[in-house]
């Protein structure tokens, strides 16, 4: 389990790839400090296995069903990562509850500075999966912990406000309209939308033909 703030930004030094099976060697130090076998990171938001470490990389594998539901597959030397060590039991929940679990990637549709802040407009490559963005809600984007600013749901977009310091300390300073970003939906929304598609005999936006509870639904039961 992760909080979404991210401790520092490591380099990627190389990719091995075999098929849609990959290895990762990341370049880092502060997640490193008291790293250990089978310890899990966050790179981008994405929950990986720590397999072999030195003083100042660490290798970690990338199974396909990580490769096609998040950017890591896009990754290439040199290219900054976010990075974020578990949390510990008893230590501070400054973000929000984010399991490493990317439910799929979006595209940066537009990026504008608003005052201090830079505003990123983020389009779901899954349109279902703004059923489980809230406004004023938290959304994980690259295993930034965010709050929802606006839910578009006619242009399929959703857009997070960030401010001078998440920015200078993320990899997110980085990305640049038409990039490709992950997305971690709220797993509270998940397991909201999850239950209420049982009980409605339909399916929640996870599953493979999407679905779920809808408008006309809610007329149709008597709201």
């Amino acid at each position: 389990m992760f909080t979404g703030l991210i401790e520092e930004i490591g380099v990627l030094r190389r990719v091995q790839k075999r098929g849609e099976a990959m290895i990762l060697t990341i370049a880092a130090k502060k997640v490193l400090e008291d790293v250990k076998l089978g310890d899990s990171i966050s790179v981008n938001g994405v929950c990986l296995t720590v397999v072999s470490y030195d003083g100042g990389s660490f290798n970690a594998d990338v199974m396909p069903q990580t490769f096609r539901h998040s950017n890591l597959c896009e990754l290439k030397p040199g290219n900054p990562v976010n990075l974020e060590r578990a949390m510990m039991a008893g230590g501070r929940f400054g973000g929000h509850i984010v399991q490493g679990h990317a439910d799929g990637t979006g595209a940066i549709a537009d990026r504008r500075e608003d005052a201090n802040a830079v505003v990123f407009t983020i389009k779901p490559h899954d349109p279902s999966t703004l059923r489980q963005i809230v406004p004023q809600g938290s959304v994980t984007l690259d295993g930034i912990s965010l709050t929802v600013a606006l839910v578009d749901r006619e242009a399929g977009t959703l857009t997070v406000s960030i401010i001078p310091h998440t920015l200078q300390e993320t990899a997110l300073q980085y990305k640049k309209p038409g990039e490709t970003i992950n997305i971690e939906c709220d797993i509270l929304g998940k397991y909201v939308d999850h239950l209420l598609a049982q009980r409605l005999g339909e399916q929640s936006s996870g599953s493979p033909k999407g679905g779920g509870l809808t408008e006309a639904k809610l007329r149709e039961l008597g709201f």
